[in-house]
């Protein structure tokens, strides 16, 4: 029977959000693993906690230094948000991994059974989070989740957390102990969630390779669930090969490879076939090479900008129904790529949910500034005018050409034109967020591949 790591904490994306909802929330998700742990050897399993000094990096190093076959590793965090309303337990899993997928059900399943109040947000893959997607899930050898049990500023979150830490830690070691005897075992899944799994394996077993609908002459490997592609492909489809240890590789018959999820780092897609053991790859795509440029054509429709913002938040086109469409037109109209423009609106306004500074009657959709120090930003007569100001205060960003239309950014003249052409650039100028660039791209990637773009 393989190990259990099992850390604790908070996510520090959204840290700076907690204004005070309290250390001691936070030592509530501590004390949660603690229970957890207790239970699990209380079993017999062998489950070793990560000390709690480790910042991300450190913890990814401690536990991997540690691995052997069979171990498996879940981060246990709460989150925080602007809007008070957002709440709801989930599990994130690496992307394109359907087997990975499954171990998730089965930590949502056994919490259900325990506290059915529980919001269930479901298994959701790292792409869906903030930054696209998340080291804990993608660097450890062992397979790995990251669960999310809420939200800390979300009142009836923070009650359960703090209230029912015995009932949250016995579901969590119910499905972590399930989740062991997949991995370590062979046991399928089929009784907790109904689907036939076969566990992943430690040795690396050939898969097929598939790029843009030709099979390569090289096959790849899959070991943990992970499929990777030897390092020579990687190199052929432009991928930016470093050094750094976020690169997870592995040395098997002699040849090189890397983890295939990372070419979505240089805007390749990836996903994997289960039926016929096959990693596919794109990468002849219209839209890879301007991927990250603002200036340009969009490349969703104003039906797909839509569906991606009714599937984030339900309630979002109550209020603004026609505002995929204004950005399609304004941004069209002033040569701005209006899906960018779209991706940060939902970024800024959290797909329309707003709840920080700006209010929605405001129509600032880009969380302008005014000029002065009025502490809520700009404020816009009709959403109309409120894109078009977004649009604009883009195009200053992004190129010297001359406006199509009368100026209503109140802060474009203040900005140095042309000095941030592409989505990287608006990082540390738009918002000081240092992850803001990558947040922007992980949303844009999210809409290109609800498209079929990506």
């Amino acid at each position: 029977m393989g190990r259990i790591f099992v850390a604790a904490g908070y996510s520090s994306l959204e840290s700076r959000r907690l204004d005070g909802v309290g250390a001691a929330s936070v030592k509530d998700v501590v004390t949660i693993r603690d229970l957890v742990v207790t239970d699990l050897r209380s079993r017999g399993f062998e489950v070793i906690a990560v000390p709690d000094e480790l910042g991300e990096d450190q913890t990814i190093h401690w536990i991997n230094s540690r691995d052997r076959a069979g171990d498996i590793a879940l981060d246990i965090y709460a989150s925080a948000h602007t809007n008070p309303v957002m709440r709801g337990t989930g599990v994130y899993y690496i992307a394109n991994n359907s087997e990975r997928k499954q171990h998730a059900d089965l930590i949502l399943l056994a919490l259900t059974r325990h506290l059915p109040q529980l919001l269930i947000r479901g298994a959701q893959p790292d792409t869906t989070s903030d930054l696209g997607q998340l080291s804990f899930c993608r660097q450890l050898v062992p397979p790995s989740l990251y669960l999310q049990l809420g939200f800390l500023t979300n009142l009836d979150d923070r009650t359960l957390i703090q209230h029912q830490r015995q009932e949250i830690a016995r579901g969590i070691a119910d499905g972590l102990a399930a989740w062991s005897r997949v991995v370590s075992e062979g046991t399928s899944p089929s009784a907790a969630i109904g689907q036939t799994a076969v566990p992943p394996s430690t040795i690396p077993v050939p898969v097929n390779i598939n790029v843009n609908g030709r099979i390569y002459s090289e096959l790849g490997v899959m070991v943990n669930g992970n499929a990777y592609i030897p390092v020579d492909l990687a190199d052929r489809l432009g991928m930016k090969l470093t050094s750094a240890r976020e690169q997870r590789r592995l040395s098997h018959g002699n040849v090189v490879y890397i983890k295939a999820i990372e070419l979505r780092e240089s805007d390749i897609s990836v996903t994997w076939n289960y039926a016929t053991r096959t990693v596919n790859i794109r990468s002849i795509l219209q839209i890879c090479r301007p991927f990250r440029e603002i200036t340009g054509r969009g490349y969703t429709t104003e039906v797909q900008m839509l569906m991606f913002l009714k599937a984030n938040n339900e309630m979002g086109l109550s209020q603004f129904p026609d505002v995929a469409r204004l950005y399609r037109d304004e941004g069209a109209n002033e040569g701005i790529r209006y899906d960018v423009a779209f991706a940060q609106m939902c970024v800024e306004t959290d797909f329309l949910r707003f709840g920080g500074m700006t209010k929605p009657n405001q129509n600032n959709f880009g969380g302008l500034g005014a000029v002065g120090s009025n502490p809520e930003g700009a404020s816009f007569p009709s959403a109309r005018i409120g894109v078009r100001a977004h649009i604009q205060h883009l195009k200053a960003y992004a190129n010297n050409e001359p406006l199509r239309e009368e100026i209503v950014d109140p802060r474009f003249n203040l900005v140095t034109r042309g000095i941030a052409p592409s989505i990287e650039d608006l990082t540390g100028r738009w918002s000081a967020d240092p992850n803001y660039s990558d947040r922007i791209l992980s949303v844009l990637r999210q809409l290109y591949e609800a498209a079929g773009l990506l």
